[in-house]
């Protein structure tokens, strides 16, 4: 290997043992992703090793402590000129995983950490895998999410080497597995503890093993034959879960698969040509903005020092259970506060059931538990750096908590309240040091729901906002920054939304039906359902606060009669709709002769109403964090790009327009064009 020469983004060194490791460390960043530079660099280096005579074997892994690889760089997306030009960057990257492929000495990817998209790619195109076997080493093809497949060779490769059933679920979900399942799977060779790892992957380097091949079955599943009953069968379990409509991009994947399978050259150059068209589709445009608005939540508080150890929670209903228990999963010690111990045993249960779910380890699932600690007499409180109360919706129940916590609590402690709509300038008035009360509002159910509302009332000291960011970090969760005002943002939004699908309820227009029309608009559940989900009480409840403020925001009739006779939703089994072990009793689509777009547009129109009246009254700081705060909130349609940035692309004046129509049509009264216009920063 005679021209050996520096890289930018690669570092070779040779071993006592002839191996010859490749480390990737990507100049600037603090993770490894691909761009046109680190591909440039890597045909180099693929280039040297055609002509290499000197190592037994080769290793490449990631010389940083996050990660073997993310997957491309996303801002190429939006510098692509056209389409023959993201084609042409596809087919030079399948080029250069086709030649790592080919080559005599054996390439190993030892992966530590995330590999994902196209570093899975670049692992897949080695000849062994092997990977660190926690829970923090994921693997998966995720480019769905971002409205596009994978384009460098995983849509060919994968179901090559382990079958199109168990390929198409990891690309068409856009899901990842650690790399115990992987190797389970068939797609990793071998996943060991990370002091095993160097050892594993020299045997795999210089021992040259028997590549891993797909089974018989697996070679089966993708013969023409089995392509054509398969995919009917795929294709119908994958609308179940997303329209085409919205997401093509995985159809794309399954066309492709079935007309031209995973042999020869033409499976690559149609995965790259489909790929590279949908860079410039609407879907993927809006779903790389809202990987953008994550990534923008993700760094708020970075700049804040802040390690809490031990968080106290008061109160073990489920929404205190919950947050106590998903912080005990993050590594913090936990108590748990209530009144008697009957009342924190089901939060106990809850919690070892997400941990059995989550972790499978029985080791594992003993630690966390282990942290979880219950404590009816409170006695965690001097102890603990967080203190979050997460009781019933009651201010004068919670002054009350707060002017016990506040004598007991160190004076370095966070005062947080889980409150899901009342001010904290109501709150805090019995403080004695109201700056250090912040509202940190996890939503339901607290293990799936990445957005945490961090609330600022007037008097909260800026430092104690930035500590509530920083925690909510700790937790793996997006922090959204609002201001204290009567249902902060989600709910304030959120509700009206669903006070106006009751109210056509009662003008006739059946839930299965208003249901669908917005599912069909792209959201995860109907409103109806949402509110049989949420609980009917608790949207009760959050309504008639939320009257207090805003007159206009009328209660209907239904929902209070409901309420009054028990029928609370999902957790009582009867509520809209019935329910049968916590599962909905489906029932027959009903005939309704109007459009569906009709229903979406009102109940939209409500949304966008109340969104813009947040936006004028500053509870976010602007239209990116209002749309960031109602995707990962409440669901709203991804591909649509966030509620004010879909009112952008229909026009607002348009939207405006039709709305002052449907609301005068029903007797009310729009507010003016000024509050949707002016707050609409370019």
């Amino acid at each position: 290997m005679s021209r050996m020469q520096t890289y930018k983004h690669w570092r070779l060194e040779t071993g006592v043992d002839e191996i010859l490791w490749i480390y990737f460390d990507k100049k600037d960043s603090k993770v490894n992703t691909m761009d046109r530079e680190v591909m440039e660099e890597l045909s180099s280096i693929i280039d040297l090793l055609s002509e290499d005579k000197d190592h037994k074997g080769v290793i490449i892994a990631s010389a940083k402590k996050t990660g073997f690889i993310a997957g491309a760089d996303i801002s190429q997306f939006n510098q692509f000129k056209d389409i023959d030009e993201a084609v042409s960057l596809l087919q030079r990257g399948q080029a250069i995983y086709s030649r790592i492929e080919a080559l005599k000495i054996p390439v190993v990817a030892m992966i530590d950490g995330f590999c994902v998209g196209g570093g899975l790619e670049l692992a897949l195109a080695c000849h062994y895998r092997v990977a660190e076997d926690g829970p923090k080493t994921r693997l998966g093809l995720p480019e769905v999410k971002l409205g596009i497949h994978p384009g460098w060779g995983g849509t060919v490769r994968l179901p090559r080497l382990i079958g199109a059933p168990q390929a198409m679920n990891l690309i068409l979900s856009g899901g990842t597995v650690t790399g115990k399942v992987a190797a389970k799977i068939g797609f990793v060779d071998a996943a060991v503890p990370k002091r095993h790892l160097v050892t594993a992957a020299k045997y795999y380097a210089t021992q040259k093993p028997k590549r891993h091949q797909a089974t018989f079955i697996q070679n089966l599943t993708n013969s023409t034959v089995m392509r054509r009953i398969l995919m009917q069968f795929m294709r119908k379990q994958l609308r179940a879960k997303a329209n085409p409509e919205h997401y093509p991009a995985p159809y794309h994947v399954l066309d492709n698969w079935e007309r031209f399978g995973v042999k020869g050259a033409e499976p690559f150059a149609r995965e790259a040509r489909d790929c590279g068209k949908l860079f410039f589709s609407e879907t993927s445009q809006n779903l790389v903005r809202v990987f953008y608005l994550q990534e923008r939540l993700k760094g708020l508080g970075n700049d804040t020092r802040f390690a809490p150890q031990h968080v106290h929670v008061i109160g073990a209903g489920t929404m205190g259970g919950d947050i106590a228990a998903w912080c005990a999963f993050q590594g913090m010690t936990v108590t748990l506060q209530d009144r008697e111990p009957k009342f924190i045993a089901p939060a106990i249960k809850r919690a070892f059931a997400l941990c059995k779910a989550k972790l499978k380890e029985p080791y594992l699932i003993q630690r966390v538990m282990d942290r979880l600690i219950p404590d009816v007499e409170g006695y965690g409180i001097p102890k603990a750096d967080v203190i979050i109360e997460a009781i019933y919706e009651d201010l004068t129940a919670k002054q009350e908590t707060f002017k016990k916590v506040e004598r007991l609590a160190k004076p370095t402690a966070i005062l947080a309240t889980n409150t899901s709509s009342i001010p904290l300038d109501d709150i805090n008035t019995v403080l004695q040091t109201p700056e250090r009360l912040v509202g940190i509002h996890f939503f339901n159910p607290v293990s799936k729901m990445l957005l945490v509302e961090v609330v600022k009332g007037n008097r909260t000291d800026p430092l104690i906002v930035d500590k509530a960011i920083s925690f909510v970090r700790s937790l793996d969760r997006l922090p959204l920054p609002v201001k204290s005002s009567p249902g902060f943002l989600v709910n304030r939004i959120l509700m009206p939304y669903l006070l106006e699908a009751v109210d056509m309820l009662d003008e006739g227009v059946p839930a299965p039906v208003i249901d669908k029309a917005m599912t069909d608009f792209g959201m995860p559940m109907g409103p109806i359902a949402l509110g049989d989900a949420v609980g009917l009480d608790i949207c009760l409840s959050v309504a008639k606060h939320l009257n207090q403020y805003f007159p206009n925001m009328t209660i209907p009739p239904r929902l209070v009669s409901l309420v009054e006779k028990g029928k609370l939703g999902r957790k009582t089994g009867s509520g809209f709709y019935q329910y049968k072990n916590g599962k909905m009793v489906k029932p027959a689509m009903p005939t309704y002769s109007k459009p569906l777009k009709e229903i979406s547009d009102r109940l939209i129109l409500c949304m966008l109403n109340e969104a813009f009246a947040c936006l004028s009254e500053g509870v976010v700081a602007d239209s990116d964090l209002l749309d960031a705060g109602m995707i990962f909130g409440t669901g709203f349609a991804p591909f649509r790009g966030g509620p004010i940035h879909y009112a952008k692309s229909q026009g607002i004046h348009e939207l405006y327009e039709q709305f002052v129509k449907q609301t005068q049509a029903r007797g009310g009264k729009a507010q003016s064009l000024k509050e949707w216009d002016t707050t609409t920063e370019a």
